[in-house]
């Protein structure tokens, strides 16, 4: 039989995974924190508050505000604008393969060698656009995200 401590640590887990499947997973940083998991877990800790989600919009906001019990507020737009679902696109023919935006990018979307062309994986693109100012010759641009994905983890 587990002890109190043990539940709490449970319950607070729980919590941090409910906030974290709210998030929209982009690891963008926008927020300040390095992604959607420490922010829900600074979230769950009462360290920071619901607004700082950018990619969430002010219905993210409201969702884990609803879920923290705590009053909703929009999101803090000094933090960057809502945008719809954007994908990362690299022009091919104009990629010198330095592999900066590989390493800028959080969710390892995009695949190539050095001084090979690089391309992105867009099923894995969360759009975050870390890696658009990475890149030395400018050849990445971001797009309308046309497929419908599917999240497993709700």
């Amino acid at each position: 039989m587990g002890t109190t401590n043990d539940r709490c640590i449970a319950v607070q887990l729980d919590l941090i995974e409910r906030l974290d499947r709210l998030l929209p997973q982009t690891q963008c940083g926008q927020c300040g924190y390095a992604g959607c998991r420490p922010y829900a877990e600074a979230m769950a800790a009462g360290a920071a508050d619901v607004d700082r989600c950018p990619p969430g919009g002010d219905a993210g906001a409201r969702a884990l505000a609803r879920l923290l019990g705590v009053a909703a507020k929009p999101y803090d737009r000094s933090r960057g604008e809502h945008k719809p679902l954007l994908v990362a696109v690299i022009v091919e023919a104009d990629c010198i393969g330095c592999t900066k935006c590989i390493q800028a990018c959080p969710v390892d979307a995009i695949i190539g060698g050095s001084k090979q062309m690089h391309t992105v994986i867009e099923p894995l693109c969360t759009g975050c656009e870390l890696c658009v100012p990475a890149c030395p010759v400018d050849c990445i641009e971001l797009l309308p995200a046309h497929v419908e994905r599917i999240d497993v983890a709700r």
